[in-house]
């Protein structure tokens, strides 16, 4: 089984391919450059790379969000396209549970926090839960837009050990830091930040539980209106 990873919902730009339980390769940036101008290009690269005939992918498996408006529009855009012209299934992976998996099989709880501006938070909190030969993702708080302060009371009060990662760990550590009763830590480089591997991986999961959509169902997931929509709702 193929499935091939893109995740553009944040800073960071990604591609993968996992077969069979294993990383064949990855691509991933996190540069300032546009997902415009980056995405295809490393795909293309990856391609190339490991002579990837893309009729051979069984789904493409894409971050759906939350995330930047304008990444998670050119991701969906790029998995809709290639959905669309290989007749594949596409394997909707949320943001928050793929950088989360990037810490699969911890015992602590993970909790990814994407920075939404404004003291706001994309986040949620998991823990792995053993199975018979694997782990399940479960979700102690769902996804959802939180003020920082929420959160962290949120998880002050569950009382467990937390690693924290995503690109609003570094703009919200001092809050964190000071946050009285919370035992954590922050996840190293390489795993703090989003990884279409792990997309790719969750999504081979997803797909084996028949957790699929067309290219024309897909929908990235965006949580709350952007900033465009809500001025022009103020008038």
């Amino acid at each position: 089984m193929k499935i091939l990873g893109l995740d553009s919902s944040g800073l960071v730009a990604s591609v993968a391919l996992v077969e069979d339980g294993e990383l064949v390769a990855e691509y991933t940036t996190n540069y300032k450059k546009t997902h415009s101008q980056t995405l295809l290009p490393m795909l293309d690269e990856l391609r190339n790379m490991i002579e990837l005939d893309m009729q051979t992918v069984d789904a493409i498996a894409i971050a759906s969000g939350p995330g930047s408006f304008t990444g998670l529009r050119i991701g969906s855009a790029t998995a809709k396209g290639l959905g669309l012209a290989l007749e594949k299934p596409l394997v909707e992976v949320p943001t928050l549970e793929g950088l989360a998996w990037n810490l699969y099989g911890t015992e602590k709880m993970v909790c990814p926090v994407m920075d939404a501006r404004r003291n706001q938070v994309y986040t949620a909190a998991y823990e792995f839960l053993p199975r018979e030969e694997d782990f399940r993702l479960h979700a102690v708080i769902p996804q959802s837009p939180m003020d920082i302060h929420e959160l962290l009371e949120r998880l002050v009060c569950l009382e467990r050990p937390v690693i924290f990662l995503g690109d609003g760990v570094p703009v919200y550590h001092d809050e964190i830091r000071g946050c009285g009763g919370l035992s954590f830590f922050v996840a190293p480089p390489g795993n703090n930040r989003q990884r279409a591997a792990s997309v790719a991986a969750l999504g081979a999961v997803y797909f084996a539980e028949g957790r699929t959509v067309t290219a024309a169902e897909h929908r990235p997931e965006y949580l709350r209106k952007s900033q465009a929509e809500r001025e022009s709702e103020k008038g």
